[in-house]
């Protein structure tokens, strides 16, 4: 059978998934254990992104200490720039153990592949060292790379910092904390959950399944991304959307439930725009980061957060935190719809809310 979906049913479905309805969770496990995943992200211009994505499900009832005993203790852990139920860590462990990934490899993992094959010998001297003495930070970790790592981008010569990634992405090495803002290193075997890792083929399928329930619907196939997949593929029940080309897959726990909206404010990185054609398919919102371009040139924001009602992506809101000042300062709320005077009011609501979270004071410019 084939579902036959109205754009709102896939609307209310994503943002259902994504613990956005008016049904909030019981806390903060609860709710990564649902969506899976806390993107991380250095940018702090309001609150860092993982804080801001549990703020947006929990509200003032999330306090950002939980956060802190979670990753302390261990429940949540820090996998490429993602924190994850330690639980969770098992199905990632049965990919790892095939890196660099099944023949024929794509160029790219030729050169990541051959890159580490060239430097085995500082490899081998960086889980020496972690076994002495770990954890520890990158700057205190022998390079005794043999080959430079060559990139346009910033990772250009930062050899040590990308071997890691690399042994990541082996099951060798795992960020253990933070010091600061700088990770800290260690065997991964002293950081992952000694939990039975299932096999490759079961692991992707229980991440299929897990990413469905978390997103509610998404598509079977998609472009490939390095860290976390947009698509699904025969999780699920198969779905059409009216008015958009193609077939879905959409989690039928999701079908039929009732839908009760309210307003939220999402990080950037929020996973329920995070797959963007998905976001104009479904939702009809255009949106971007502006905080890399110009100021002449943004629209809405250096850091601007969608504005979530009920089923819509109605807005965006350009504020920032100034932590020294003590305010939450609101430049502007871009509306991509005619805001009803109920709509501004529970908006309104939200942005003082999270200015109370943040422990500062609401003020309004222009």
């Amino acid at each position: 059978m084939v579902h036959q979906l109205s754009r709102q049913d896939a609307r209310r479905i994503a943002v259902r998934a994504q613990l956005l309805d008016a049904a909030r969770p019981a806390g903060l496990l609860p709710a990564v254990r649902h969506i899976t995943l806390l993107q991380l992200d250095p940018t702090a211009a309001v609150a860092p992104s993982a804080d801001l994505v549990a703020w947006s499900r929990l509200g003032r009832r999330y306090d950002r200490s939980d956060l802190v005993t979670a990753l302390r203790e261990r429940t949540l852990v820090e996998l490429r720039a993602t924190l994850r139920p330690a639980e969770d860590l098992a199905l990632y462990r049965a990919g790892m153990a095939a890196w660099p990934g099944a023949e024929p490899l794509a160029p790219w993992r030729v050169i990541q592949r051959d890159w580490v094959r060239a430097n085995d010998g500082c490899r081998r001297d960086i889980l020496r060292r972690l076994t002495a003495d770990g954890p520890l930070t990158s700057r205190q970790l022998p390079d005794t790379c043999a080959v430079p790592w060559r990139s346009t981008g910033w990772t250009n010569d930062r050899n040590v910092t990308q071997l890691l990634e690399f042994m990541v992405s082996r099951g060798e090495v795992a960020v253990a904390g933070r010091a600061g803002r700088e990770r800290l290193w260690d065997l991964a075997e002293r950081v992952y959950p000694d939990d039975p890792v299932p096999d490759l083929d079961e692991a992707r399928r229980l991440q299929n399944h897990r990413r469905l329930t978390a997103l509610g619907i998404a598509r079977s196939r998609g472009p490939e991304c390095a860290v976390e997949p947009l698509d699904v593929a025969d999780a699920g029940e198969e779905a059409v959307v009216d008015g958009v080309r193609g077939t879905w897959r959409v989690d039928p726990a999701q079908l039929g439930q009732p839908f009760t909206g309210r307003a939220a404010l999402l990080s950037p990185f929020d996973r329920l725009l995070h797959d963007r054609k998905r976001m104009a398919e479904l939702f009809g919102y255009e949106y971007a980061l502006e905080m890399y371009k110009p100021v002449a040139a943004r629209r809405w924001g250096y850091y601007a957060l969608p504005v979530l009602y009920g089923d819509r992506l109605v807005g965006k809101l350009d504020a920032a935190a100034d932590r020294r000042a003590g305010v939450l300062r609101i430049r502007a709320v871009h509306w991509d719809v005619d805001p009803a005077p109920e709509l501004v009011a529970e908006v309104d609501r939200e942005i003082e809310d999270l200015a109370g979270w943040l422990d500062l004071e609401p003020v309004r410019e222009g």
